[in-house]
């Protein structure tokens, strides 16, 4: 249903203070799962990206991109393996992991902001040494922990008025490349950069006390409770480690942590320019 000119100007009435509150801070989107799963979901999410950046607020986009991931390895008779939630990354994968992530996606991506009216220049954590890592495990092969990180390039960009674009990729010391998951890799940058919060759009309301009811959602989390859900068994399964980020990310400076569905149209813009709050916030 249409619309008045009388109800937009309203809506960008009430989204006002929102706008003076983030301008010219910067805001840290990790982009994965559901909006991430068709190009109509991309080309939305990539359009909200571009507006915040256009009302004056610093927008960095660190993306993962495991179904692309998936769907790659499949055509190539490769069977994807994973362990605990993380992807057993050996050196032929690796190679696939970061073909994807840092060619195909990461540019789909850059491509889709200018084509809705944006700057953006794509990255990753081999950029710069911008994500230094190490082994997280032997059993995981090429998958990373992160070690060390280095925002200079993010901050140059931000100030010549560009969104960056991160893939979730990192090498060590020796050159050898690694998987990192997205979510600590968004946690890591958005700590060191002192972002004023932290959004992950994933394909999940956010945290539900009951797992099948949506509306049991937990609307707020300080992070002194994170523990007690886990023990709990209401933070369980792949969830635990993408609360752990969170909290990683809050105690590194961050102000807020938001998760997000990110398959419910202008999620981002639902969160960060209305009272109205659509995920959970960690604080």
């Amino acid at each position: 249903m249409a619309i008045s000119n009388t109800e937009k100007a309203e809506v960008l009435t009430q989204a006002l203070p929102y706008i003076q509150k983030y301008r010219d801070k910067i805001i840290v989107v990790k982009y994965g799962g559901g909006a991430m799963v068709t190009k109509a979901h991309q080309r939305s999410v990539m359009g909200d990206i571009v507006l915040l950046n256009q009302i004056g607020i610093r927008v960095v986009l660190v993306h993962g991109g495991g179904p692309e991931i998936n769907e790659t390895l499949q055509r190539m008779r490769i069977q994807p393996k994973f362990q605990n939630g993380l992807r057993v990354t050996d050196a032929e994968t690796m190679d696939v992991v970061q073909m994807v992530l840092s060619g195909k996606v990461n540019k789909e991506l850059v491509n889709l902001i200018g084509g809705a009216g944006g700057s953006a220049i794509g990255l990753s954590g081999l950029d710069g040494r911008m994500v230094e890592a190490k082994p997280l495990s032997a059993e995981l092969g090429y998958v990373g922990e992160v070690t060390k990180v280095n925002v200079k390039p993010i901050l140059d960009l931000l100030d010549a008025g560009y969104i960056p674009v991160l893939s979730s990729v990192g090498c060590d010391k020796k050159g050898s490349v690694y998987n990192i998951n997205a979510d600590t890799v968004a946690a890591r940058i958005a700590g060191e950069l002192k972002a004023m919060c932290l959004v992950s759009m994933t394909d999940t309301k956010g945290i539900l006390r009951d797992p099948k009811d949506d509306a049991t959602l937990i609307s707020e989390v300080n992070v002194s409770e994170a523990s007690h859900l886990i023990r709990d068994g209401i933070i369980s399964g792949g969830m635990i480690p993408k609360v752990e980020c969170c909290v990683e990310a809050i105690r590194r400076g961050v102000g807020r942590v938001f998760i997000i569905d990110g398959r419910v149209p202008h999620a981002i813009l639902i969160e960060a320019l209305s009272d109205e709050g659509i995920g959970t916030m960690f604080f």
